[in-house]
């Protein structure tokens, strides 16, 4: 038995829920990940997983083992980072999902001059705007908009989306300007509906002028879960729609979209990037974490952090 390919495969199980799940993210068959588990518990002479048909949990032994191999996964990782010819080069497989619209419009654009810095970097990029399952996935970290619900992650605020309202000039010349939010309630007035997971429903977006307060849910035709078809369908004049700088920008400079209410205010929307508060902060990580950051600041900077 590889003492060190047990260790990891055990916390893979404990952080994935399943041997199925860490076989995958291992590139192990569950049988072979299943074996070294077993093997790691006989040299022990301990029980450390409680195993049954729906779940896996950590005995109390196994639970402090976890914590002790964690940490030693994370210092052989960093001994081996921090020998000469090894250190400052960040390299090997990251993980990380983003919403769909960042990654079209502002990642993956600049990601020829992140891996011109980063070369041995190997990016999984998920591209959705659903949830994810940080340690069931494997996932290394996650960008998302909004408060953080989880707050067990640890997360980093790398930008403020500036929030407005829109409509294409093909809904407004059908169905008229709205003057007031309250239009988009109990009219003929549509929106196009955000599907927000978190809730199950589609968002609703506080407005204020001065004194005055508006919630405003409106009514649909469509309502989706992804922020590219949200744009789109504001764009075949669907519905008014709700869109931070980043995403508007290059639309209305077109003519392909346009503001409504200018003189009523949304809170900004805070952008995250969260991961797990157990997985070692790697250099790679960390590079990539520090380059949204600098991204952002161009894009959605955090005020008092402008540049």
């Amino acid at each position: 038995m590889d003492r060190f390919d047990a260790m990891q495969a055990f916390a893979r199980v404990v952080e994935a829920g399943s041997f199925t799940k860490a076989a995958l993210t291992l590139h192990m068959s569950r049988t072979t990940v299943t074996q070294l588990v077993q093997q790691l518990e006989a040299r022990l002479r301990v029980k450390l997983l409680n195993r049954t048909t729906r779940k896996i949990s950590l005995t109390a032994d196994g639970a402090a083992y976890y914590e002790r191999v964690v940490r030693l996964l994370a210092e052989l990782h960093d001994a081996e980072t921090s020998l000469p010819n090894a250190s400052g080069v960040p390299m090997g497989r990251l993980r990380v999902d983003v919403p769909s619209p960042l990654a079209r419009m502002i990642l993956v654009p600049a990601l020829p001059a992140f891996h011109a810095k980063f070369p041995d970097i190997q990016l999984d990029m998920g591209v959705s705007d659903r949830p994810v399952d940080l340690l069931g996935e494997n996932v290394d970290c996650v960008v998302r908009g909004g408060e953080l619900t989880d707050q067990s992650l640890m997360a980093r605020r790398v930008g403020e989306l500036q929030l407005r309202v829109f409509a294409a000039p093909s809904y407004l010349e059908r169905a008229g300007t709205p003057s007031h939010p309250r239009d988009l309630e109990h009219t003929h007035h549509r929106i196009v509906g955000f599907l927000w997971s978190r809730i199950g429903r589609p968002l609703q977006f506080a407005m204020r002028r001065d004194d005055e307060r508006v919630t405003v849910q409106g009514r649909y035709v469509l309502a989706v879960d992804d922020g590219n078809a949200y744009l789109e369908a504001g764009l075949a004049g669907l519905g008014v729609l709700w869109l931070p700088d980043y995403m508007s920008k290059a639309h209305v400079e077109r003519g392909e979209l346009l503001p409504l209410f200018e003189d009523w205010h949304l809170d900004p929307m805070p952008l995250y990037v969260a991961y797990p508060p157990n997985r070692h902060v790697s250099i790679k990580l960390r590079v990539f974490i520090d380059w949204i950051v600098e991204l952002m600041a161009h894009h959605a900077p955090v005020p008092g952090k402008r540049r």
